[in-house]
């Protein structure tokens, strides 16, 4: 394919010679990036480094740059969403792999490590609040991925042929899409973790079986992903971006991970009593690991 420029209105660099959206220079991003929602989360995990080089802000995009020991990272706030996660993923990719002067793709591409850090909510008994899931695969209930083209490995077909099988989607709805974690850094989150797969919703509501006044189109939806089981594969939680995170990592080539803070229970209807102090603690556990990377 014919290495072309890129246009002005499709990279926007601001004048201090930033991506648009993060307001961030190539020079100022580590190349293992760790993505929280909140943008009141980025320092929470920065108060933990030994030193900060960067820091900047341009709407919900927060991102501080700095060191654990020698290891140099930045965290990123992404806001909540697998949109958001498409404007985050595809400026990060591109502050290491395109040439802001030239505007061509560069000859050598960068591999990116993007580990999450979030919170979720549990879909098995057996998962207490309080306890930390690493994302397996990402199942996305969103469409962010049918605007791009990807190949799904043999596995993460049967998958999602299983899927289909067994839970029962609106018609016109969500066309499931599912994608793999990045096995390297998933083998480093072993200790201490549950694993399987995490189901993202476009929504926190409905789309999540929680009905206020707007009743629901698919009530039986949270019975119907506790209930799937294949070949030892069974659907862990639910969030709202993991999905995005792998799908874009196989887009763009990059290593992902997500890994969440459990702070309900939906099956035991139990919210965590100090959801903070389980964000913390799923920082502090994570960083040790992220800091050996």
């Amino acid at each position: 394919m014919e290495n072309k420029r890129i246009a002005e209105s499709e990279l926007i660099i601001n004048s201090r010679g930033a991506v648009y959206h993060l307001d961030v220079r190539p020079e100022e991003l580590a190349h293992t990036i760790i993505t929280v929602g909140d943008p009141d989360r980025v320092p929470a995990v920065t108060k933990h480094f030994d030193k900060i080089e960067h820091k900047s802000q341009h709407r919900e995009f927060v991102t501080h740059t700095g060191y654990i020991g020698n290891k140099r990272l930045s965290v990123v706030s992404t806001g909540i969403g697998t949109d958001n996660i498409d404007i985050v993923l595809n400026e990060l990719d591109a502050l290491v792999n395109i040439d802001f002067q030239t505007r061509l793709v560069k000859d050598q591409l960068t591999s990116l490590q993007v580990i999450r850090l979030g919170t979720s909510g549990a879909l098995q008994d057996s998962i207490p609040v309080d306890s930390f899931v690493v994302s397996s695969h990402g199942l996305g209930l969103d469409n962010l991925m049918a605007y791009y083209a990807f190949e799904n490995t043999t596995e993460e077909k049967q998958l999602l042929e299983a899927f289909r099988g067994q839970v029962m989607l609106q018609p016109g709805g969500a066309n499931p899409c599912l994608f793999t974690a990045g096995e390297d850094l998933r083998q480093r989150f072993t200790d201490g973790f549950h694993t399987g797969i995490t189901v993202t919703c476009p929504g926190f509501y409905a789309p999540q079986g929680r009905m206020l006044r707007g009743q629901l189109s698919n009530p039986n939806l949270i019975d119907n992903l506790t209930g799937f089981s294949y070949e030892g594969h069974r659907i862990t939680n639910f969030e709202m971006e993991t999905s995005a995170i792998y799908g874009m990592g196989r887009v763009l080539g990059l290593q992902c991970l997500s890994v969440s803070a459990i702070v309900a229970n939906r099956i035991r209807q139990e919210f965590s009593k100090d959801g903070g102090a389980a964000v913390e603690a799923l920082i502090q556990k994570g960083l040790g690991i992220i800091a050996t990377l």
